[in-house]
C-alpha cells in the first residue's frame, strides 16, 4: 500500500515509517518540519507541508495518490495547551479537520489515528479499558477527544474507516539505533533520565514523592516505540481486512513508577542519575496503566519489549551512539 504518514518525521511517526518499508508499504511523509527531523525521512517521500494547507494536501494527495492515512501531526504538549489552548485547537482539532475533508475530496477512506490515553483524564478505576470514561483535564485530551468523535462523524457521513489508537508514554528507540528521540524541548521521563546519567543534560527531576504508591513517586505505563509502530502496521491490516471502526489502548499493563524508572537507567547505564526534587504537579494522577487486551485480541499486537530495562537499554544506545557520532564530527571539524 501507499501510505500517507503525516508527521513522519517525528518520534513515533518514523518509527512507523521504518516498520511500513520493513513489510512492502510505502510511506510517503507529510510533515512541516517545525518538530520533525529531515533526516528521520529514510524509507520513502517527503512532502513538506501543513495539514491546515488545503491546497498542498491537494497537491500532495493528487500527486502521490495514498491508499490509506496514519495521522500523527500534532502538537503534544500537556503544559503547552493549557498555556495556549487555541493552537492546539487549531492544530489538533482543525488541522485534522482539514485532513478529514482532504479524504474525502480524494476518496481516501480508510485512517489509523494516534490517539492518547490523556483523554481518560485521571480515572476513577484501574486497569484503563476502552470503556473506562474519557474525561480529559487538559486541552491536549480534550483536542484528542474531539478527533475521535470527528471519527465517527466522518465514518457515518462519508464511510470513513478508522482506528484510533490511545496509547500510553511512549519510549525506547529503533533497536537498529537508527532513530530515537530528539524532542526539543525534551519532556519525557526516559530520555531526560539518560541524559542526566550521561552527562548530557541537566539533574532529571522527580515531581512528587508523596503520592499513594509503594515508593512515593507517580506510576506510569510505558510502551516502547517499535511496539506502537507496530500496532499502526496492524491496524491498518484490520481496516484493509475490512475491520469496523474501533479505539484501542496500547500499553504493557504493567505500571513503573519514576523512581524504579531511575534506577533502571542506573542499571543499564552503571552510571548513577542525578536527581532533584520539587513537589507534585497539580492534576497529575497517582497511577496510569492500561490493559491492552482488546488490541492483542482484535489486531493481533502484543508488545515484545516487557521490562523497562529493556526499554531503557534501547534508549541509552541510541543517546551513546548519538553522542559518539556527535563527537566525532566535532573532532573532524578541528581538524
Amino acid at each position: 500500500m501507499k501510505v500517507l504518514v503525516t508527521g513522519g518525521a517525528g518520534y513515533i511517526g518514523s518509527h512507523a515509517c521504518k516498520a511500513l518499508a520493513q513489510w512492502g508499504h510505502q510511506p510517503i511523509v507529510y510533515d512541516n518540519l517545525l518538530t520533525g527531523h529531515r533526516d528521520a525521512v529514510r524509507w520513502g517521500p517527503l512532502a513538506v507541508g501543513d495539514i491546515l494547507d488545503r491546497d498542498r494536501l491537494d497537491a500532495v494527495f493528487a500527486a502521490h495518490r495514498p491508499d490509506v492515512v496514519i495521522h500523527f501531526a500534532a502538537l503534544a504538549y500537556v503544559g503547552e495547551s493549557v498555556a495556549d489552548p487555541g493552537a492546539y485547537y487549531r492544530v489538533n482539532v482543525g488541522g485534522t479537520l482539514s485532513l478529514l475533508q482532504a479524504m474525502v475530496r480524494h476518496q481516501v477512506l480508510t485512517l489509523v489515528f494516534s490517539s492518547s490515553c490523556a483523554t481518560y483524564g485521571a480515572p476513577d478505576s484501574l486497569p484503563i479499558i476502552e470503556t473506562t470514561p474519557q474525561v480529559p483535564i487538559n486541552p491536549y485530551g480534550y483536542t484528542k477527544l474531539a478527533v475521535e468523535r470527528m471519527l465517527a462523524d466522518f465514518g457515518t457521513a462519508h464511510k470513513i474507516r478508522s482506528v484510533a489508537l490511545r496509547y500510553f508514554n511512549a519510549a525506547g528507540a529503533d533497536a537498529d539505533g537508527e532513530l530515537g528521540e530528539r524532542h526539543d524541548p525534551e519532556t519525557h521521563a526516559i530520555p531526560l533520565a539518560i541524559k542526566a546519567a550521561l552527562g548530557l543534560g541537566p539533574t532529571f527531576t522527580v515531581l512528587g514523592t508523596d503520592y499513594p504508591t509503594q515508593d512515593g513517586s507517580a506510576i506510569r505505563d510505558y510502551i516502547h516505540v517499535s511496539d506502537l509502530a507496530d500496532a499502526h502496521l496492524k491496524a491498518l491490516h484490520y481496516l484493509e481486512a475490512g475491520g469496523e471502526r474501533a479505539a484501542f489502548n496500547l500499553a504493557t499493563g504493567v505500571g513503573t513508577s519514576v523512581l524504579k524508572l531511575v534506577s533502571a537507567v542506573a542499571e543499564v547505564t552503571k552510571k548513577p542519575v542525578p536527581v532533584s526534587y520539587l513537589p507534585r504537579r497539580s492534576g497529575d494522577p497517582a497511577i496510569l496503566y492500561a490493559t491492552s487486551q482488546r488490541a492483542q485480541e482484535k489486531l493481533g499486537w502484543k508488545p515484545q519489549f516487557v521490562t523497562t530495562e529493556e526499554t531503557v537499554e534501547t534508549a541509552v544506545r541510541f543517546f551513546q551512539q548519538s553522542a559518539s557520532s556527535t563527537s566525532r564530527v566535532g573532532r573532524r571539524a578541528r581538524r
